[in-house]
């Protein structure tokens, strides 16, 4: 009969440290279809993210000259949402409002898996606000037939907020699933 270390001992063969030597803490390890299962989700997210841009910008930066003598700048917020309920046509008001909240929808979605250091709900909020008022700055000083309208800021934010809300989270929190720590020891 072989002799075998009792594990009650101190310094036994139980996967604790020698005397003398400290051991490392195991390192989480990916497994590699995992890895390309990542790497593709995000090239995909980066090429939605790039054709929504290009999206965003053909709706929101080109310009308008027939629209010149209509546009006005809105620095009130509701303003323009009260102008659009109060249109005869509930189709209007529904592509306006509908229109911008779902224009934001993308962001929300798209900017935690692209970078996912900005998810969390204030993160998008902050980002996507920010962005949303760089566009419509833009629309404002540039563009002939646009005007900067505080209210489509909101609608957009809040499509980023839905979208976010909806799948964004999710969806980055599946691609970016932090890896497991495996042990040495069985169980």
């Amino acid at each position: 009969m072989a002799w075998a270390p009792s594990r009650s001992r101190a310094g036994s063969d139980t996967g604790t440290a020698k005397a003398g030597r400290a051991t490392k803490p195991a390192r989480p390890r990916r497994d590699p279809l995992s890895l390309v299962v990542r790497f593709v989700a995000m090239v995909f997210a980066f090429a939605f993210m790039v054709a929504f841009a290009v999206v965003l910008a053909r709706l929101t930066l080109e310009p308008s000259p027939a629209s010149v003598d209509l546009t006005h700048t809105n620095l009130h917020p509701g303003a323009s949402l009260k102008a659009y309920l109060d249109q005869p046509e509930m189709r209007d008001a529904v592509k306006q409002i509908g229109g911008n909240i779902l224009l934001g929808v993308p962001f929300g979605i798209l900017v935690p898996i692209v970078a996912p250091k900005t998810r969390g709900l204030l993160r998008i909020l902050l980002l996507t606000a920010v962005v949303m008022l760089l566009v419509e700055f833009a629309q404002g000083a540039l563009v002939e037939g646009r005007a900067f309208d505080i209210d489509d800021v909101i609608l957009n934010t809040s499509g980023a907020l839905i979208g976010y809300l909806l799948l964004g989270r999710r969806l980055s929190r599946a691609v970016h699933k932090k890896p497991t720590v495996k042990s040495g020891k069985k169980a």
